[in-house]
């Protein structure tokens, strides 16, 4: 399909382009491109307005299209771009304009208050949208109001709704409202009483005393935001009786002087005028421009009601100016109006898209509409021409001019724009000159050659000229030209031989119809001066002369202008240039119209001469002329000259009207006065000769013209004169009356007042049958009233105007105004009747009663009289005593010429009405009531009402009386509203008709419904408790809102930012008066919370409180201040600065920071910390210690406490001067030297340089020096005398200068020489593990003796400890029993010394010790100490802890902590903890492992009456009867399947907690079994309940089977054998003990015999007591749950750790895997484990595929679970004794490996038993142990703490498969002991069922035996189900299942087998159904049986009760 491409011009097909591309643009310079743009048009152009409210914001849309696409930005009415503002302002890409919601504080004038517009560019143009005035109205409180309106009894009224003036423009009026019900909204009934305007005023008519007595709201609606509102005062009518009468009157008015409404809408125009006698009011509008006015013309759109005028549908013509004339006879009283009907504006430019060829014209116009119109202005490109004229004239289309071209009209409300776009025709470019010639200068002779090369498009035409003279081809000179190639125009000039008079300017002219471009050069040929011809220059005057000398010759010297021999300029208006110009400016004829000559010289006095003549034409130019000022009237004479002033001849002159020549015929004669004047006259003006006058005169140089217009007035003339008509009565009559004139008469038509002409009034147009359109008077069905003299009047202005009166005559027979009319009379009372026949007379009339003919003779009780009226008859029936029998129908008959009539009389005797009766309650709720009641005798006058009349039960008639007026034409029904709740109410109903009331019906008595409580709880406060929580007190609404007994309340709260509420329940309190609280936990910090409560009783709730709001208290902040740097300012100080933590990091406000500091060394001590408070982000830490490390935190507190501490940062002080050293000793050495030996200063605040000492002998003054580097101690001073005493002492230097002197010790030189050690005593710290050597400085002479004592013994030397030769001692690897007292001891002949040493060893830690203190659900807490061994400082802790089968997890705290809670654990689980301590040199010993579990057990079950409500299709569940054990309920599985179905159906896997839960579609009296499965963190519970649905009447349905009195009829009917002296009820529980004993003989004689038979069995049985207790600390995390199978892992094996593959979430579905199997208890002939204490543990493990649920068999304690005798089998124990095959505890079966155990393996396998007693794995532990110790593996898999994250927690708590929250992996159990065969039931074939999670799938396998599954009696060798967990042996009901924390892992038990009954009829042991036994209990509910199927379970023996059906 070919198509145009969009902007039209080229029809190139759109799949042709791609190929024609090439070849077009090769070939030619095709140019569509161009066309196909297309300027930016609006395609959603914006609102003139945008009101918004701040609530809701507005988005101002604009899009444009165009193409290219426009860009779209918004501007400001002074052009600048719009940008965002965030949060009030957004420009979106789209173009959209967006003003989000805003709080009223953010209101912006200049973003809010805001003319835009919306800017469309592109490169093809602009165009600006119309303005548009954006206005945000911020939602503010108003209220509006009704006041006091008075009115004169009789007059109208109008009520005005006062609305605030600054919501005035928003919101208008609904509706009115008075006390009594009524509502009043805007409409068409104007002829009722009340009429709401369209301006939103009430008017009502004919006011009287009742209206005084109503109060009037009006509702209004803010069209912003949308709410209504009733006013806030009830305004009232004061209604005042006139006093003698009272002219016309006006209140004080406010819109009555101007008003201003849009086309199509309604309006009233007000006269509320008030008078007595009531007013009348006129209404006329004056005619345009004059004082004129003509009556208002009412009809169907213009109405009068009263002194309202009221206008629909608005036109603009209804504009002007508007008098209302209010007359009484007392006076009279006007008030004018002016109307302005504004229309919306609009604008249209013509043409819209114009494609124009340069140099054309072109116009664009502007079609504006709408009133009023104030200005139009254009726009080209978004920027203003300066036009205010609505036609836009190019002359000449240049390149420029092509854009978008806008018109604009506006007045002071709205704009409007049209957009047309000038496009330019092809594709253009002026032509462009490529290559010229240059001057040159030649010699004559040769021949010369020029060339021009010009572009362009259309292709350029070049011409050539020689001095402005245009040059064709002669012999010499020929010009040639062609195209090139690529478009360019080549142009050559040929001068062949070229002559001296060849020079001259050339010039090329490239031109084409789109510009032209032109090069020009001279050309020198060297000769004589020559002068071409000049030709005569005819010049307009006024204009320039410019004129250039065509000179040849070369050189020249000079070239003049000369007139009259005068060398030019001779005045200023002459400049003469040297090249030969001459220029003379405005040009006059006088002075310049002459012969001008040039002469050109050269330098040898040659010269040449030219002339040239100059002609000087002058423009015509015309006097203005006018026909007057005002407009002529017709017949007046007119004269017009047009005179000439100047203009050369020959000049022609002529005249034109409206554009054409005028006609010689139309009395228009035109005198012409010989080319000076024409003049124009007209003998008598017709209404023909209006118009535009236009005087045109022309000569050569131009033309002039002037017009003006001829405006005619013309008196009114008949065109349809009317004349006097008749019609007959009924018709539709029409008289027409047709004038003209100008300006165009109004024509009206009045009716004379009386009888006679004269005296005429205008014409109730209100009446719909009369109407004037257009002249013509139209009466529809025609009456006589309408007869009379008509006047028909024409106007306009000029003359008096014009008027015909004629007669309108109705020819009529008689006619009854009232067809049909009731009449009533009270019985027993006089009546008249009367009938008015109107029509020509003679009248005949005749009475009928009940269409028989009334004789007033023959019942003198009638009497009949008649009177002649001006146009009929009335004739009068009198009865004088009213009868029951005179209402019947009576019929008047009247008779004329012209035809006849009737008219009937409805005669009605009236009486009081009799009582209602069978008044009775239809519907009642808390506040009203629905009553009917049954229609007495009305008393043949309507019952105009009933009265219901009715009180409280404790009030009287007489005085607590309410009522209630029903309307009687209602239907009997009423309701009785605004009653109480919950209150008792006694009602009677009253007939009422007009003659009076009946008597009061019975009484009735009711209690009214309660309700939800009306008022909302008071007294609501709201308190922070701490940071997370808030306290909540309130009191209960007051008493008369509660409607009921409030049963609660529901306290709301949520964040104050979010929306919704999170709601809690208080019970109510009964103490009158008392406060109400609730605790609101868990909050976040410091965060602002909003509360709400609100009551409720049985009904619903109530109201909500007002909200309230408050803060949490203070936190903590999260974060520690972040850039905290260190600066150190002097050895003793350091400056700390920091930002502060981000703000929403600070859960309150920070009062201040603390920065921590400390020395490095020390930081672990929290002794050696100090801490300062600021509350400024920096500060200077004061009285440090000298070059120390110091490590500093920061952290900032809130009034909640201390935040987050900041990393630790580093600083060290500066160095300072050292202090003394610390001692100094002085030893003899020889006779002239001494040693003096020191210890280092204890502070040295730095690094010590050098130490000086000082030696001064007791005679010297100044003691000398000696330096001695740092790392030297001692110092040899020689060469002393030993005469003299010296004094010695050290000081030590840093480089910071020398400290203090050491104390001064004094000693002489001697010969002797004592032993003496050097060393001081010092403490010397060694790290583990490091070489350490102890000094021992000796002298004396002789060498002294050295000996160590090492802790007081004498050291004895190995090679760790040994002594160096110079005396030290040297330890090597210190360990930390090498620290303590080491002592060198030094002696020789003169003297001893000794010196003692004290050696620290740090180590890393002993083990702490660690105690538990506390547990809650999810938190321990312990006590730390360190070990009493510690004596290095320890840092801290790291606490490990790991839950059962989760990851090790750590904690690090202080070492100053002695108490530490581990929070937010697992609720209901084991964990493992141990503790290790670390200092500075590392980690030390671990504590011992402590295993300890958080408090709680999985959910414990209900009682069925409790738990279950039932109905007939459905039960309730009612969740909240199950405990949850300490740990939050997660969820309930709910699954229910009918008594004997096999499959079980799945209703919910995912039922949230609290609540009730409704399981629906169930039959009716059906019996059925529900299992509910409820989960917490510590595990799952199973309950199994037995319900019976109700019949559909409701009723309960019998138990199964009853045997009416016969206890055992059951029995006979299976076994019709058995004696009739045989009791089953002793038969039965005597057999069964029997048995009991018997398997309990056989069980202990096995346990014997199995304890003699060797070590290898018992090792696989059980380990000894000693590794038991080993094993019971290790493992106990390991077995602390239910059926966990990822525990038990083979160490040796690390490969089955993965082999074990994906272990399935509980959602998941497996498929059956062949080969597999999951359950290993494979082949168990299934002995069980004797339990030392016999407490009742089960455990089951998953099985993925398996049901859920499947319970598993359990035996009883203490008792062996043999494999159950098939019927009659005598092998019933006969493999006790296999031990090859061991129960394990969750040993996997992988994928394909299932081998059999032999007893040859069974060697390699270690099981580990599960601490505590009742563990069981394999076969039963030796007779006497005392605990249940049994083997736990296969495959030597080792059970272990889990660490792998794989296997992620299961907390299950025992009792069935262990299932926990919704992550578990699930195992299966391998307690469930199935046999292999029927591992999942034989219908699943060989792989068993498919896992389907809570699927439906029945937990019983078929067999071929008909046994259940889970009955361990039924031949098939499966251990019987689980007991409850915790089973009290002794009072345990059968719904208990209070599930046991500890976990016995694969113990075989068996519970009593009746509770386990899953709907199969599996038979007992001794042959009997379980459906028997439950006979059986049921029938003797208080005999205990004293034998049960399976073992006796302690003293649970006879506490089975009927229906106890519940199975876990």
């Amino acid at each position: 399909m070919w198509r145009d491409p969009p902007g039209g011009g080229c029809n190139i097909p759109a799949y042709l382009t791609t190929m024609l591309l090439l070849a077009l643009l090769a070939l030619t310079n095709v140019a569509c491109a161009e066309d196909e743009s297309m300027g930016p048009v609006f395609v959603k152009e914006p609102p003139n307005r945008v009101d918004f409210s701040n609530g809701t914001g507005a988005v101002v849309e604009c899009q444009a299209r165009g193409n290219p696409q426009p860009d779209i930005i918004w501007v400001r009415a002074d052009g600048s771009a719009v940008g965002d503002v965030p949060g009030l302002r957004q420009v979106l890409p789209n173009g959209n304009l967006v003003f989000p919601p805003f709080r009223a504080e953010d209101y912006r004038q200049e973003v809010h208050a805001q003319v835009y517009s919306c800017l469309a560019r592109s490169p093809a143009g602009s165009v600006h949208s119309r303005d548009v005035n954006v206005r945000a109205v911020v939602a503010q409180y108003y209220d509006t109001d009704v006041n006091k309106e008075y009115a004169i009894r009789g007059n109208s009224a109008i009520l005005k709704c006062v609305v605030p003036s600054f919501v005035a423009d928003f919101v208008k009026v609904l509706s009115w409202h008075t006390d009594q019900g009524e509502e009043f909204v805007p409409g068409d009934d104007y002829d009722g009483k009340y009429l709401v305007l369209p301006s939103g005023e009430l008017h009502i008519r004919d006011v009287g005393p009742e209206d005084g007595y109503k109060t009037y709201q009006c509702r209004t609606k803010h069209r912003l935001t949308g709410e209504t509102r009733l006013s806030a005062t009830k305004g009232r009518l004061v209604i005042t009786e006139p006093v003698g009468s009272v002219r016309p009157k006006f209140p004080s008015m406010d819109n009555i002087n101007g008003l201003s409404t849009e086309s199509k809408s309604n309006l009233p125009l007000l006269c509320p005028a008030q008078g007595f006698p009531v007013p009348v009011y006129r209404w006329y509008k004056f005619i345009e421009g004059s004082s004129r006015r003509q009556p208002v013309q009412l009809n169907e759109r213009v109405r009068q009601v009263s002194g309202t005028l009221i206008i629909r549908e608005a036109r603009v013509e209804d504009s002007g100016k508007y008098l209302c004339i209010v007359n009484n006879s007392v006076g009279g009283e006007s008030v004018e109006t002016v109307l302005t009907v504004t229309a919306p504006l609009a604008a249209e430019i013509e043409p819209n898209t114009q494609t124009i060829d340069f140099g054309r014209p072109a116009t664009f116009t502007c079609n504006v509409r709408g009133n009023p119109i104030k200005t139009i202005s254009w726009l080209k490109d978004g920027k203003p021409l300066g036009l205010e004229e609505p036609v836009l004239r190019i002359d000449s289309v240049k390149k420029e001019d092509k854009g978008m071209y806008q018109c604009f009209v506006r007045n002071d409300q709205e704009s409007a724009q049209a957009t047309a776009e000038l496009k330019l025709g092809g594709r253009f470019e002026p032509p462009q000159i490529r290559q010229a010639f240059a001057e040159e200068t030649l010699q004559p002779g040769p021949s010369m050659f020029l060339k021009c090369v010009a572009s362009g498009n259309p292709t350029p035409e070049i011409t050539w000229e020689l001095d402005g003279k245009r040059l064709s081809n002669t012999e010499r000179l020929q010009v040639g030209q062609y195209v090139t190639v690529n478009g360019d125009v080549v142009s050559h000039l040929n001068i062949s031989s070229i002559h001296t008079n060849d020079g001259g300017l050339y010039k090329c002219i490239a031109a084409s119809k789109v510009g032209s471009a032109e090069h020009s050069a001279r050309l020198n040929v060297y000769g004589l001066p020559f002068i071409r011809h000049m030709d005569k220059k005819a010049i307009v005057a006024g204009e320039t002369l410019r004129v250039t000398c065509p000179v040849a010759g070369y050189p020249i010297e000079s070239i003049v202008w000369e007139r009259d021999t005068r060398v030019l300029p001779i005045n200023r208006k002459q400049k003469v240039f040297p090249n030969g110009t001459l220029i003379i400016e405005n040009v006059e004829r006088m002075s310049d119209q002459a012969t001008y000559t040039c002469v050109a010289r050269n330098a040898q006095g040659y010269s040449a001469r030219g002339t040239l003549e100059v002609q000087v034409m002058v423009i015509p130019k015309l006097l203005p002329f006018t026909f007057g000022e005002k407009p002529l009237n017709s017949g007046q004479v007119v004269t017009v000259p047009c005179a000439v002033v100047e203009g050369d001849q020959p000049l022609k002159l002529r005249w034109t009207l409206n554009g054409h020549a005028i006609s010689p015929h139309s009395g228009i004669s035109i005198v012409d006065l010989g080319g000076r004047g024409a003049i124009l006259s007209i003998g008598s003006v017709q209404a023909t000769h209006a118009g535009t006058y236009t005087c045109i005169a022309e000569n050569l140089a131009g033309r002039h013209e002037l017009s003006a217009d001829l405006i005619v007035n013309v008196p009114p003339r008949w065109i349809l004169e009317p004349t006097d008509k008749a019609f007959a009565q009924g018709s539709d009559a029409r008289v027409e009356c047709k004038a003209d004139g100008f300006p165009k008469p109004q024509v009206t038509w009045k009716k004379a007042a009386g009888d006679t002409p004269g005296d005429y009034t205008d014409l109730k147009l209100s009446n719909p049958d009369i109407s004037v359109e257009d002249g013509t008077l139209s009466i529809n069905n025609i009456q006589k009233t309408n007869e009379g003299y008509y006047l028909c009047e024409a106007v306009n202005g000029i003359g008096a105007g014009l008027s015909a009166v004629i007669f309108i005559s109705v020819q009529a027979p008689p006619h009854f105004e009232i067809k049909l009319k009731n009449q009533t009379a009270r019985r027993g009372e006089p009546a008249v009747l009367q009938c008015e026949a109107q029509g020509e007379k003679p009248i005949g009339i005749l009475w009928n009663m009940n269409n028989k003919r009334l004789d007033p003779k023959s019942d003198s009780r009638y009497t009949i009289r008649e009177e002649i009226l001006a146009n009929g008859v009335l004739s009068d029936l009198s009865i004088k005593r009213t009868e029951r029998s005179d209402s019947a129908l009576f019929t008047c008959v009247a008779t004329n010429a012209f035809g006849s009539d009737d008219t009937s009389i409805n005669m009605i005797v009236q009486e009081v009405p009799e009582v209602p009766y069978g008044l009775k309650v239809l519907d009642k709720s808390g506040r009203s009531v629905q009553l009917s009641w049954a229609a007495p005798y009305d008393g043949n006058s309507p019952i105009k009402r009933y009265v219901i009349e009715y009180k409280i039960s404790k009030g009287s008639w007489e005085t607590d009386i309410d009522r209630v007026l029903v309307p009687g034409s209602q239907q009997n029904v009423a309701g009785v509203f605004n009653l109480r709740p919950a209150t008792t109410y006694h009602l009677r109903i009253v007939a009422e008709n007009e003659i009076g009331a009946s008597d009061p019906s019975d009484t009735v008595t009711i209690i009214t419904a309660e309700e939800a409580p009306s008022g909302p709880p008071t007294s609501v406060r709201v308190d922070a408790l701490d940071q997370h929580t808030l306290k909540v007190t309130w009191k209960p609404p007051p008493r008369e809102d509660w409607n009921g007994e409030i049963l609660g309340y529901y306290v709301g709260y949520k964040l104050s930012s979010s929306s919704d509420y999170i709601y809690e329940t208080v019970d109510f309190s009964k103490e009158d008066g008392k406060e109400h609280h609730l605790q609101i936990m868990n909050l976040k910090t410091y965060t602002q919370y909003s509360v709400v409560v609100q009551a409720f009783n049985k009904v619903g709730s109530g109201p909500m409180s007002e909200e309230r709001r408050q803060h949490t208290a203070e936190g903590v902040p999260e974060q520690p201040p972040h850039d905290t740097t260190c600066t150190t300012l002097t050895s003793q100080t350091i400056r700390v600065s920091w930002m502060s933590p981000p703000l929403s990091a600070a859960n309150g406000v920070i009062t201040g920071y603390k920065v921590i500091y400390g020395p490095s060394d020390t930081w672990y001590d929290e002794n050696t910390k100090d801490t300062k408070i600021t509350s400024s982000s920096e500060t200077i830490l004061h009285g440090l210690k000298k070059y120390t490390n110091y490590t500093m935190q920061v952290l900032a507190f809130t009034s909640g406490g201390d935040g987050v501490k900041s990393a630790p940062i580093h600083c060290q002080t500066e160095q300072d001067a050292p202090e003394a050293p610390i001692a100094v000793k002085a030893l003899v050495m020889s006779a002239e030297s001494i040693l003096v030996s020191w210890r280092p200063p204890s502070q040295p605040n730095g690094v010590i340089t050098q130490y000086i000492v000082y030696t001064k002998a007791d005679n010297a003054e100044e003691p000398t020096s000696q330096k001695v580097p740092p790392n030297q101690l001692t110092h040899e001073a020689s060469g002393l005398d030993k005469q003299r005493r010296y004094d010695f002492w050290v000081t030590a230097s840093t480089n910071i200068g020398e400290g203090e002197a050491s104390k001064i010790v004094a000693l002489a030189p001697s010969v002797r020489v004592p032993a003496k050690i050097a060393s001081f005593d010092d403490k010397f710290t060694a790290t583990y593990k490091e070489d350490v050597k102890l000094p021992c400085l000796a002298v004396g002479v002789p060498a002294p003796e050295v000996t160590w004592k090492v802790r007081g013994a004498v050291l004895q030397s190995s090679d760790r400890l040994r002594q160096l030769p110079e005396g030290s001692l040297f330890i090597k690897e210190v360990d930390r029993t090498d620290a303590g007292e080491y002592s060198c001891y030094v002696e020789n002949s003169f003297g001893h010394d000794t010196v003692t040493h004290q050696l620290i060893v740090h180590a890393p830690p002993h083990s702490p010790q660690v105690t538990l203190t506390a547990t809650t659900t999810n938190s321990l807490t312990m006590k730390l100490r360190p070990h009493p061994a510690d004596n290095a400082p320890i840092h801290g802790y790291t606490i490990h802890y790991k839950p059962e089968f989760g990851d090790w997890e750590t904690a690090q705290i202080s070492s100053t902590a002695q108490k530490y809670t581990l929070e937010n654990l697992w609720c209901g689980s084991r964990y493992q903890i141990y503790v290790t301590a670390y200092n500075g040199i590392g980690t030390g010993d671990p504590s011992d492992m402590l295993n300890t579990r958080t408090k709680g057990s999985k959910p414990i079950i209900p009682e069925a009456a409790r738990f279950i409500e039932v109905s007939t299709n459905s039960i309730t569940l009612h969740l909240s009867a199950w405990s949850d054990g300490g740990c939050p309920m997660l969820y309930f599985v709910v699954e229910h399947k009918k008594k004997h179905q096999q499959e079980w159906n799945q209703v919910s896997n995912n039922v949230k907690p609290g609540g009730n839960f409704v399981v629906l579609d169930l039959d009716p009296a059906s019996w059925y079994h529900l299992r509910v499965t409820a989960h917490n963190n510590a595990g799952f519970a199973v309950a199994e309940y037995e319900f019976a649905t109700l019949t559909v009447t409701g009723g309960t349905i019998a138990p199964p089977v009853r045997n009416n009195g016969n206890d055992n009829t059951d029995v006979r009917r299976y076994f019709p054998w058995l004696p009739s002296w045989f009791d089953v009820n002793v038969v039965v529980p005597v057999g069964a003990t029997i048995v009991v004993i018997i398997v309990g003989i056989v069980v202990i004689c096995v346990a014997l015999s199995r304890r003699t038979r060797g070590p290898e069995q018992t090792r696989l049985r059980g380990i000894s007591s000693a590794d038991e207790k080993y094993y019971e600390g290790q493992y106990d995390v390991v077995y602390q749950q239910t059926g966990v199978g990822g525990a038990t892992l083979d160490k040796r094996r690390p490969d089955l750790r993965d082999e074990l593959g994906y272990i399935a979430p509980p959602n998941r579905k497996l498929p059956p895997v062949p080969g597999s199997n999951y359950n290993t208890c494979d082949r168990i002939k299934r002995g069980t484990v004797i339990s030392g204490t016999g407490s009742i543990r089960s455990h089951s493990t998953w099985d993925p595929r398996r049901h859920m649920y499947e319970e598993l068999n359990h035996c009883a304690p203490n008792r062996r679970c043999p494999p159950p005798p098939r019927m009659g089998s005598a092998e019933a124990l006969s493999h006790r004794g296999m031990e090859d095959e061991i129960c394990p505890y969750a040993t996997f079966h992988l994928l394909g490996f299932r081998e059999e155990m032999d007893p040859s393996k069974a060697m390699q396998f270690q099981t580990f038993p599960h601490p505590g007693n009742g563990h069981s794995g394999t076969m039963g532990p030796p007779v006497g142990h005392p605990t249940n110790a049994s083997a736990h593996s296969r495959s030597g898999s080792q059970s272990m703490p889990r660490q792998n994250g794989r296997y992620s927690r299961v907390p299950s708590q025992g009792g069935g498969s262990g299932t926990h929250n919704v992550f578990s992996p699930e195992y299966d159990d391998p307690a469930n002991c199935a046999p292999e065969e029927d591992q999942y039931g034989s219908q699943y074939g060989q792989y068993g069922a498919p896992y389907d999670h809570y699927g439906s799938r029945g937990s019983v396998g078929r067999r071929s035996v008909g046994s259940a599954r889970n009955i361990p009696v039924s031949g098939s060798p499966e251990p019987p189900p689980p007991p409850p967990r915790n089973h009290d042996q002794n009072n345990s009901s059968f719904n208990d299942s209070k599930e046991s924390n500890e976990i016995s892992e694969a113990e075989c038990d068996r519970d009593q087998l009746v509770n386990r009954n899953y709907g199969v009829n599996a038979r007992g042991k001794d042959g009997m159904t379980t459906e028997e036994m439950r006979k059986l209990i049921e029938r003797k509910p208080n005999e205990a049986p004293s034998r049960q199927t399976g073992a006796s379970h302690g003293g649970h023996g006879g506490l089975l009760t009927p229906y106890d059906t519940v199975a876990v």
